[in-house]
């Protein structure tokens, strides 16, 4: 039998490290500012097709002295093909920077497949969007936690998630990682992976209530997180083995996406053990919580 871990006797210490890493985490957030991608801030994007396999550094080369020294340019889909973004509001710049490459083709002649502008408005548009999407998962949330389990487990998952997306996100602004839909999605799927976690390990506390009528409170979550140790390891290590293989071999279009994954699992594994089970100790969870209240004898008589 697994030896029971005493995780909340370091309790103290994990808040302390939990402020820290939140404050630094806001001070970077507001003090740096994330760093928008075209898909929020507006721009143009170039996709290029060459004969042979692109050399990504010759283009910037080549882009930088035509003059345009904020081009990114990554490698997208196979070695031929390359995906140029661009700021800036010139519905016509696309074209001219595809123009410019063109004539510096050499031996290696590059062929337009598209160009796309998004406006400054419609990427404004989807910012509020994603942020707006966000809060409304985080309430969802709130919202079924309350009703699955009681509303004190629904307050430690939202604590939890919200510690997540703010240390990733102020990690990402502080290494200034291009925050575009890409990296979006990743901090929407850190909010349902730190979940599944958290709710793992809410189940054992529930459970272990009904077994355990004798334990504390944090007698039960040392038990209940120690049970659930070995599936919350497997699951995080396989996991971040996952992600790793993406920011390795995923190339420079999925490595905003994959480091942000892979700050956000870190977090929401250590979130799911000492931040929302520590809630549960502030907000004094109970046995008495967890039982459906006895009807009165009018509720009783009015029944049909």
């Amino acid at each position: 039998m697994l030896r029971t871990i005493n995780f909340m006797g370091v309790r103290n210490v994990a808040f302390g490290v939990t402020v820290l890493l939140t404050v630094l985490a806001l001070f970077s957030w507001f003090h740096k500012g994330l760093n928008y991608g075209l898909d929020f801030t507006g721009g143009t994007l170039i996709e290029l097709t060459y004969e042979k396999p692109a050399d990504v550094a010759k283009v910037r080369t080549q882009l930088n002295e035509a003059g345009y020294q904020e081009a990114i340019v990554q490698s997208f889909g196979a070695t031929t093909d390359l995906l140029v973004r661009m700021p800036g509001e010139d519905p016509q710049l696309g074209h001219q920077v595809a123009e410019a490459l063109l004539k510096v083709g050499g031996d290696n002649p590059a062929s337009v497949k598209r160009v796309e502008f998004v406006g400054p408005q419609v990427g404004e548009e989807l910012r509020d969007q994603g942020g707006l999407g966000m809060l409304m998962a985080l309430a969802g949330i709130m919202i079924y936690l309350a009703f699955r389990f009681q509303w004190k487990f629904g307050v430690g998952a939202i604590v939890s998630l919200i510690h997540d997306v703010i240390v990733t996100v102020g990690i990402l602004a502080y290494f200034q990682i291009t925050f575009d839909l890409t990296v979006l999605a990743a901090v929407l799927a850190i909010i349902g992976y730190s979940l599944n976690d958290t709710i793992v390990v809410f189940d054992r506390v529930r459970e272990n209530f009904r077994v355990l009528r004798k334990a504390t409170l944090i007698e039960n979550i040392n038990i209940s997180t120690t049970q659930t140790l070995l599936r919350t390891m497997a699951t995080s290590i396989s996991t971040l083995l996952a992600i790793a293989a993406l920011m390795i071999f995923g190339g420079d279009n999925l490595w905003g996406f994959s480091l942000a994954l892979f700050i956000g699992v870190l977090a929401g594994t250590y979130s799911s053990i000492y931040i929302a089970n520590v809630v549960l100790i502030w907000l004094n969870l109970s046995s008495e919580d967890l039982i459906p209240p006895v009807a009165t004898d009018k509720e009783i008589d009015d029944r049909p």
